[in-house]
């Protein structure tokens, strides 16, 4: 884990400095980078009945001769470190939660576009979903325990707008296959270049009613749901 942090760190360090083609390490916990010439990494030292303070050390040495980066070790560390959500995991578990029976609390969800994007599809699918008011990683999901529906008329439909987010297009391409309605799956224009054709082809041999560009093989996918019959899918 320690290893870890310092790759992560020097990593970091040598993005913003982008002149820097080799590394060099030494193992230690760090924090935070500070963005400066000569980073300065950040930890916490927590002393019994002490409130925490931060301390910051001059841990990096760059050598512009040799182009190299040295982060030296540090002799202790002590502190929390909260690592943020998965946008992956975030949006199957907003969808798992939508599909079950019952209320689920989901935490930790990464606060990006992706995770936002699937939020405003359920609500859209009238999905009941309680945002937290203390904790903005945090909802509770009334599941449809079952397939996703439409929400409109049978004649009407339902079109989800989901910006760039490729985790939320795929999962509910299938999921909204199973149910019943008509939907229209759109996003940015950089949307419309992310190939979508195999998904879209092993849902139609399962019976879905599904299409996507036929040029392209990307998004707008539209869907004719009418539940699916299932079976065997070869690529």
């Amino acid at each position: 884990m320690k290893t870890i942090g310092v790759a992560l760190a020097a990593f970091i360090f040598a993005a913003e400095h982008r002149t820097a083609s080799s590394l060099a390490f030494a193992p230690a916990s760090i924090q935070r980078v500070r963005n400066s010439n000569h980073a300065a990494f950040s930890h916490t030292k927590t002393m019994a009945g002490q409130r925490s303070q931060s301390t910051s050390l001059s841990a990096v040495a760059v050598d512009e001769e040799s182009n190299s980066l040295t982060v030296n070790p540090i002799k202790s560390l002590d502190g929390t470190v909260t690592l943020p959500g998965s946008k992956s995991l975030s949006n199957r578990c907003l969808l798992l939660a939508a599909l079950s029976d019952g209320e689920t609390r989901v935490e930790n969800l990464l606060e990006s576009d992706d995770i936002r994007y699937m939020l405003e599809a359920l609500d859209a699918l009238k999905v009941p979903v309680e945002r937290d008011a203390e904790d903005n990683t945090a909802v509770t999901v009334t599941g449809q325990a079952g397939p996703i529906d439409s929400p409109l008329g049978q004649d009407e439909t339902l079109e989800l707008f989901l910006g760039n987010a490729g985790t939320a297009m795929r999962p509910l391409t299938a999921a909204l296959c199973m149910g019943k309605g008509k939907f229209v799956l759109d996003g940015v224009p950089r949307m419309r270049e992310r190939p979508i054709a195999d998904l879209i082809d092993g849902l139609q041999q399962l019976g879905a009613d599904a299409t996507c560009v036929e040029e392209t093989g990307c998004p707008p996918v539209t869907i004719s749901a009418k539940g699916l019959k299932g079976g065997e899918v070869s690529s």
